[in-house]
């Protein structure tokens, strides 16, 4: 390969110059507004936007129209003289009672919008619970007893070194949050780890789900689709791989989708009392590595040297004893990125990823881990 040597003054910029109107071209949504919302909270919210955006661009044309009609009008130029006088009580009344009047203005609607936008609870229809994990979402459905984590789809983590073309990237999921249309919807918030955001644009809903606090905030989906959103606090390595998805359906939708969660809840736990194949552990365990454990101990098991230890050659995972093995991803390690799965996977997955970790990876141990192990380690 041969290489020119660029020497004169200003080629380096004009060959990077070049290459600009030469790459292919990258998009991006943009918006120079509010995200007009789909519910009635969210039009009340950018009701409100726009009401004080227009006072401003009032306020800034009479400002600056008078600026610049004093500038043009009494120059120099023009022999203007300046006025001598000292105080004028007019002109200070002016001046306090028309920003009163203004501020007024504002906070009749503003106090108004904000007692709407926190009350929750009153004829709230449906409570979920949302706890922000590194870097996943838990959904509680509190009057339902249904449970699930929501991790960023494999999709997206199959094309990270070549993303460009797919649709979608980084803001979709495995399991999305499915809500009813015309339901009012109250969401609990909390953390379970380090300090994140639950935020969905169109649905008008930001919220910090912080350690040892519960917020809360709710919605009125008035439209069925797809709505989604991210985590809008910076909360570790993979803060930008936990997006969010809201599914709107109709009620008669959702109370099927009910049915069916109710129905593989059921599934797994009879599924838990089972004895698995070594093959149909190793399959399962694979997926919920790489939606759960290979963000930090990597796709490999090679782990982050200092951060993150290696699956392969460990020597908890690789002890003939398995019940090390068993502790730590069920109840995880204090001070440590190690959290408890034993919320966020049930028997059977993690008894799966446990095998999968004993018996690949560059490990062989040649055991099986079953589900009722992990059932009595709970």
């Amino acid at each position: 390969m041969r290489f020119t040597k660029l020497t004169k003054p200003g080629s380096v910029f004009l060959a990077g110059l070049a290459s600009l109107f030469t790459m292919p071209a990258v998009h991006a949504e943009y918006a120079l507004n509010m995200t007009e919302s789909v519910t009635p909270i969210g039009r009340q919210l950018y009701g409100l936007h726009m009401l004080v955006f227009w006072i401003c661009v009032g306020i800034g044309v009479v400002v600056f129209g008078a600026m610049a009609w004093s500038i043009i009008y009494h120059r120099k130029s023009k022999g203007a003289q300046p006025a001598n006088f000292h105080e004028s009580t007019t002109v200070e009344i002016i001046w306090t009672i028309v920003p009163l009047l203004i501020l007024i203005g504002i906070a009749i609607p503003a106090t108004g919008t904000l007692i709407d936008l926190e009350d929750a609870k009153t004829d709230a229809e449906i409570t979920v619970q949302v706890t922000g994990i590194q870097w996943k979402w838990k959904y509680t459905y509190v009057d339902e007893d249904i449970s699930f984590v929501s991790n960023l789809a494999q999709s997206s983590r199959d094309v990270m070194k070549d993303p460009i073309g797919n649709e979608n990237y980084l803001l979709e999921v495995d399991e999305p949050l499915v809500l009813p249309v015309n339901k009012k919807v109250r969401f609990l918030f909390h953390s379970d780890d380090v300090i994140h955001a639950w935020w969905v644009p169109e649905l008008a809903v930001k919220q910090d789900s912080i350690p040892g606090f519960i917020n809360d905030s709710w919605a009125l989906i008035e439209e069925p689709g797809t709505y989604r959103g991210q985590c809008a606090e910076l909360c570790g390595k993979d803060h930008g791989f936990m997006p969010i998805v809201v599914e709107a359906v109709s009620e008669a939708e959702y109370e099927q989708w009910l049915v069916s969660k109710k129905e593989e809840a059921a599934a797994a736990a009879s599924a838990a009392e089972q004895e698995w194949s070594m093959q149909d552990l190793v399959a399962r365990g694979e997926e919920v590595y790489k939606a759960n454990c290979s963000a930090c101990h990597g796709v490999t098991g090679a782990g982050i040297p200092g951060a993150f230890p290696a699956m392969t050659g460990s020597a908890i995972i690789n002890d003939p004893d398995p019940s090390a093995h068993i502790d730590i991803v069920v109840n995880g390690k204090a001070g440590t990125a190690m959290a408890s799965y034993k919320g966020q996977l049930n028997d059977v997955d993690i008894a799966a990823v446990l095998t999968y970790e004993r018996n690949a990876l560059g490990n062989s141990v040649g055991d099986t881990i079953q589900p009722v192990a992990i059932k009595n380690a709970r």
